[in-house]
């Protein structure tokens, strides 16, 4: 396969949505790495015992607290917290589209370069790190979506992206495809609103 990368001015210059009205904020990373020629996505998949979105993929990431300077601060602490990606490491890129979760967050996506290099897991919150190949995120074949009925906003489209035995999907699912669809050729089947759910 081919290998691919991200044109990542759309992205620097992208001015995002953002969402005020839920009850919660929080901030995740998608951390780019270039691995052999190639752009690469770090994920977490998170630990089995955790009370909201167990095993799921993710991006590193997490609640704001109080002692956040700012939003930026939040994503760039968790990922500190949940890898071990220290902050000078991070070279942040841009912003997307806020998004909100079925557990009342308001979601701000970051984008940025790190370091391809072995991290540290939180082991109480990450059960493994994985990095996927952005030719296997964009290939059709690993690709597929459905629409379903929610209770509070109606019919939505869940995003699925099956990559070397793992499935990316949900919120970071969301965020993933704002991502591709704003740094490659990516086309979701239509256009989604990301703040509607």
């Amino acid at each position: 396969m081919t290998a691919r990368r991200l044109t990542l001015e759309p992205v620097a210059n992208y001015d995002p949505t953002e969402i005020d009205d839920q009850e919660y904020d929080a901030a995740v990373l998608a951390p780019i790495v270039d691995r052999d020629g190639e752009d690469h996505l770090l994920f977490t998949r998170r630990a089995d015992h955790l009370g909201e979105h167990p095993g799921q993929m993710s991006f590193p990431g997490g609640g704001a607290e109080p002692k956040d300077e700012s939003i930026l601060e939040t994503a760039l602490r968790e990922a500190n917290e949940e890898i071990g990606l220290e902050r000078s490491e991070a070279e942040v890129v841009g912003q997307l589209d806020d998004i909100r979760t079925v557990t009342e967050y308001a979601v701000t996506p970051f984008v940025a370069h790190v370091p391809d290099r072995a991290y540290r897991r939180e082991e109480s919150e990450v059960a493994e790190i994985v990095v996927l190949p952005l030719s296997g995120l964009l290939d059709p074949d690993n690709y597929e979506y459905e629409r379903r009925s929610h209770p509070y906003y109606g019919e939505i489209v869940i995003h699925y992206f099956h990559v070397n035995g793992y499935t990316v999907w949900g919120a970071t699912g969301r965020i993933l495809v704002q991502l591709l669809e704003l740094a490659t050729d990516f086309e979701a089947p239509e256009k989604v609103d990301r703040s509607d759910f």
